[in-house]
């Protein structure tokens, strides 16, 4: 049976070059970074080789690279020093949000009794801009936390709109890029964003590794204290082959930008189109254009065939999710959703379809052909 993977925006597979540059490091570099001879002088060599790497991409300093285990901690990470060492006083952010974003705002409004606001959603899915502008006249001193492209549907932030608001009203300016990175150009040297992150596994890297970009005039303070791994920011004896791994998923990403970014999209399209043929009814969840390797789409079935609907999938060797991978056991509404769908159309059972380059036509004909049988 042909395994038909869509739920890239969940994770993503290793390329091949990954994996062979991680065996090598694997194999030949297992010296401990902190270690001054020269086993370990290699090790931290490729460390640092790996950081000029990333920042060379986003076109910024490879001291504002910083390495951690994934974006929840990144998230975390950012969100508690802001408040606590940055002084911030309040919390701007979505309740289309990942969690990491949001249960950490809601932490730092109970520990630190900091006000937390949510900028309204549209109903294409888009935040309200003008009512994002009409907080930040308040020039309280504020952390504004929005993601660049929603995990769930796709739906993309106008970064130099929202950077350039909070440069005006000189608000600090976090963004969860994890769903981006890797897949779009991005000029930090133009764009005035304070802090992003990122996971590797995301852009066809392996797991347990990513890194937060901390804008050099935003001194934080460390969240997990020992060593003086990452300049003292990050305590932990680095896992080299994860980051070299990383390193050149990322590299790889940006070479192949153009010729995958133009195969996700005609996927897509196809994948949409078939769709619309099949179920007349088909609405897709989200505005209009969305990032260009999510489709989230709401289907005309009955809620007795939409219980059946993933285990179905599955059973045909078919890998899509409901929403996001880290609620993918809850019977709860999606709360991406839940912020600019009608109750009935809420009801209405929804999928995740998300792309990569090694997605094919034949992938999606597979998924079409079961959806009929549902």
């Amino acid at each position: 049976m042909k395994q038909v993977y869509l739920d890239n925006a969940a994770t993503t597979s290793l390329r091949p070059e990954v994996i062979a540059e991680m065996i090598k490091v694997l194999s030949e570099e297992y010296g401990n970074p902190s270690s001054t001879y020269s086993v370990g002088r290699r090790a931290k060599s490729l460390i640092e080789a790996s950081r000029k790497s990333i920042a060379k991409q986003l076109k910024v300093s490879s001291s504002e690279i910083i390495f951690i285990s994934c974006g929840t901690e990144a998230n975390n990470w950012i969100i508690r020093s802001a408040v606590r060492d940055l002084k911030v006083q309040r919390i701007i952010t979505s309740k289309m949000e990942h969690h990491a974003v949001l249960y950490a705002a809601k932490q730092m409004q109970r520990e630190y009794d900091i006000d937390l606001e949510f900028v309204n959603i549209l109903p294409n899915s888009e935040i309200d801009y003008a009512q994002l502008e009409r907080l930040l006249a308040d020039e309280i001193p504020t952390l504004v936390s929005l993601m660049h492209v929603n995990n769930e549907v796709g739906t993309e932030l106008d970064l130099k709109r929202v950077a350039e608001l909070c440069q005006k009203h000189r608000a600090l300016f976090h963004c969860d890029t994890v769903q981006s990175v890797g897949k779009t150009e991005m000029d930090l040297q133009e764009l005035p964003i304070d802090f992003i992150v990122a996971s590797a596994h995301k852009f066809h890297g392996p797991k347990g590794i990513g890194f937060a970009f901390i804008r050099k005039n935003n001194v934080l303070k460390p969240m997990i204290f020992g060593g003086e791994q990452e300049k003292g920011m990050r305590a932990g004896t680095e896992a080299v082959h994860q980051v070299v791994g990383m390193a050149k998923a990322f590299e790889i990403s940006y070479e192949n930008l153009e010729v995958e970014r133009d195969h996700i999209r005609a996927i897509k399209n196809y994948c949409q189109t078939k769709l619309k043929e099949v179920f007349p009814e088909v609405s897709f969840n989200g505005n209009q254009t969305g990032f260009y390797n999510i489709v989230n789409v709401s289907l005309p079935l009955s809620e007795e065939k939409a219980a059946m609907m993933l285990f179905q999938l599955d059973m045909k060797g078919i890998a899509v999710s409901r929403g996001s991978a880290c609620q993918s056991g809850s019977q709860k509404p999606s709360h991406v959703l839940s912020e600019f769908l009608s109750e009935a159309e809420l009801k209405k059972p929804s999928l995740r379809v998300s792309f990569s380059h090694e997605t094919t036509c034949e992938d999606i004909d597979i998924l079409i052909e079961v959806l009929q049988g549902v």
